[in-house]
């Protein structure tokens, strides 16, 4: 049978395109599935400096379950006091930023990385994801490629994120839409 829609025979991931060598990326993910894996709890400073090791920019305060996947920490980059709870899914193959006092809560999954549909090669692709600061993403957030979310944004458990979401937003849905403007009491 001829492939009518997908070749994947022919599929080849660009030179360059994971950042780093593949002895590099190797030792990343023995290290994220060992070192940083099976460490407590409560060593976030040791998750953050293996992280730091392999590249990552990560600011103060930054909590980092153990359960998280980070794909590539060389194209992270987190800001002061944010959090990234347990069985979150970083897929960086671009670029993730990710700002102050964001909390993403459980198996939250930010997503750069994506396949050309209407090439027969099935062409890989990345595009950087952008979170602003104050940021919330609760359980089971989906944030697709090129992605920017403003600040203060608030999305709604389970919620899609295929557009860029406004400032100071809850939003939610598939694909996730601005619904209200959030409201903080300040008391």
């Amino acid at each position: 049978m001829i492939p009518k829609y997908q070749d994947l025979s022919i599929f080849e991931v660009p030179q360059d395109f994971r950042g780093r060598s593949k002895v590099q990326i190797q030792l990343w993910w023995f290290v994220q599935a060992t070192f940083f894996r099976l460490s407590p709890q409560f060593l976030y400073e040791w998750r953050n400096f293996l992280l730091r090791l392999f590249g990552a920019k990560i600011g103060k305060g930054v909590k980092i379950r153990p359960t998280s996947k980070i794909t590539y920490p060389w194209n992270l980059e987190i800001g002061n006091h944010s959090w990234i709870g347990d069985e979150c899914t970083i897929y960086n193959l671009a670029r993730i930023q990710i700002g102050n006092n964001v909390a993403l809560a459980h198996k939250v999954y930010l997503c750069t990385g994506m396949h050309d549909i209407c090439d027969i090669t099935f062409r890989i692709f990345a595009e950087e994801i952008i979170i602003n600061d104050e940021v919330w993403l609760p359980n089971d957030v989906f944030v697709g490629p090129g992605v920017t979310i403003g600040t203060g944004v608030v999305v709604g458990t389970r919620s899609t994120v295929l557009k860029d979401l406004p400032e100071g937003m809850i939003c939610y849905g598939h694909p996730a839409i601005p619904v209200k403007p959030r409201q903080v009491n300040t008391k």
